[in-house]
């Protein structure tokens, strides 16, 4: 991937498509670790993708942290790897849990849902390894565009923190 000013250009000449989770959690690894934590806590979160006519589509997803990556798997034909085939833009919501505690904080990933082409076997096999996904399957990696935390402090503080490629965490904070 390579950057130009603060904008970035991934390796189809696309700008602004995203980096990594693992050049993210180098950039801002207290932010990652949360954010990791949040996901980590509940296994099914809420994936937000476009529909064929451009209206959202919200559907519940388990996604992976692994090798520097984050991963979606899903089963074949699904209606969200069909809407990420056709516009790779996603939303990922972590799941609050019960109640209205939310440790940790609401944090949400935006970007883009990369395929991983079947015959990419090295890919798959590893991500089989790992997860034992049933098979077959769609397995997208993604390319990150913003992350967000929001969380409160001292009970007196609504602090919203938000990362994106070539810059630093810019932190809000509202009464």
């Amino acid at each position: 991937m390579s950057t130009h000013a603060d904008t970035h250009t991934d390796t189809d000449g696309r700008r602004d498509a995203g980096v990594t989770w693992g050049e993210f959690a180098a950039a801002e690894p207290d932010l990652a670790r949360t954010v990791e934590e949040r996901f980590a806590a509940h296994t099914h979160h809420v994936l937000a993708t476009l529909r064929k006519d451009g209206s959202p589509r919200t559907t519940g997803l388990e996604v992976r942290f692994l090798d520097g990556e984050l991963w979606f798997g899903m089963m074949p034909g699904s209606m969200k790897a069909l809407d990420l085939r056709r516009d790779p833009r996603f939303s990922l919501q972590a799941n609050p849990g019960e109640g209205t505690t939310m440790g940790g904080g609401d944090v949400r990933v935006a970007g883009r849902a990369v395929e991983v082409p079947k015959d990419d076997t090295e890919t798959r096999a590893r991500y089989v390894e790992e997860v034992e996904p049933p098979e077959p399957f769609h397995l997208f990696r993604t390319e990150v565009t913003e992350v967000v935390r929001t969380s409160v402090e001292d009970e007196k503080y609504l602090v919203v923190q938000v990362w994106k490629p070539g810059a630093p965490v810019r932190t809000l904070k509202r009464t």
